[in-house]
């Protein structure tokens, strides 16, 4: 037992066995509870409507400006726009091993990567508020977390910049396992972890060493477990965990797994030009104009 969580115990069986009645009950973060608005707007970013899902998620972030996840929500909209342009978010790209492992062609959006990160910048001076007054706060791990994983996937993916996007998959991953000593139950901390394991794992052997030694470590097998985790339990990350562990088994040709995953997609986002398409080309079938993303 770590010595906090002991100091932690001890507080407890020390403290008086019934609160005041004056005293209120801290409330629950709306990282890890059901927050209409901020369901309302992943779910427009499920829909591939990122307008209307970045209005929901920044009025939101407006009226609570000291939620770091607020922020990590509102980079969220950013990154997942320039992804579905740049089709990352698609077999075409993951079964595509010179772009899944070194980026896309070309260069992202330099707008949308500006505001991605100011957005992300913003979620890590919140975090570091939170934390300066309650060193274990969940919620600012869980945004640092987000805030980590999505600058690694930009940096890897859309910048091209593979060193820097393997710092940060280590910090992503360093920050998860904070937050689930504080919030075990907090599953959407998975797939920034299961992403890290599954990306360092699906590189050759030699840059898998080198990496070694540089504490950064990669398992594909374990990742895709990971990423399963937030795909089953996770709460506004489930769709994006599901999307991603479906590319990842097309890619290791578990293909009942994957047709799986994107059935379910197209059944809970049926106006999903995205999940559409590459639920069409998971069975084998053609893919009709108006479902092209």
């Amino acid at each position: 037992m770590s010595k906090h969580v002991s100091i932690l115990a001890l507080a407890l069986l020390l403290a008086p066995p019934i609160a005041s009645a004056d005293e209120p009950a801290a409330p629950a973060s709306p990282a890890f509870t059901d927050v209409p608005e901020l369901t309302a707007g992943f779910r427009f970013l499920y829909e591939q409507k990122f307008s209307e899902g970045r209005e929901k998620l920044s009025a939101w972030s407006a009226q609570n400006p000291d939620s770091p996840f607020g922020y990590a929500a509102q980079a969220a909209s950013y990154l997942f726009e320039e992804f579905y342009r740049q089709n990352v978010l698609t077999s075409d790209f993951y079964l595509n091993e010179k772009k899944f492992l070194h980026g896309i062609a070309g260069k992202p959006d330099a707008e949308q990567i500006k505001n991605f990160e100011e957005a992300i910048a913003q979620t890590r001076k919140s975090a570091a508020l939170r934390l300066a007054s309650k060193p274990n706060d969940a919620e600012a791990y869980f945004a640092l977390t987000l805030a980590a994983g999505m600058e690694s996937n930009a940096d890897m993916i859309l910048k091209k910049q593979h060193l820097e996007a393997l710092k940060r998959l280590k910090e992503a991953n360093e920050y998860a396992k904070i937050l689930l000593a504080e919030q075990p139950d907090a599953a959407d901390a998975y797939v920034a972890m299961g992403s890290a394991n599954y990306i360092v794992g699906s590189l050759t052997v030699g840059a898998r060493m080198m990496l070694w030694f540089g504490g950064i470590h990669g398992d594909k097998k374990l990742g895709m477990a990971q990423v399963g985790k937030t795909a089953d339990n996770g709460r506004y990350l489930k769709p994006f965990a599901q999307i991603m562990l479906a590319l990842a088994a097309r890619r290791e040709k578990q293909n009942a797994l994957a047709q799986k995953l994107l059935l379910e997609l197209t059944e809970e986002f049926p106006d999903s030009p995205l999940f559409a398409a590459e639920y069409a080309k998971a069975m084998g079938r053609p893919i009709p104009a108006e479902m092209k993303p």
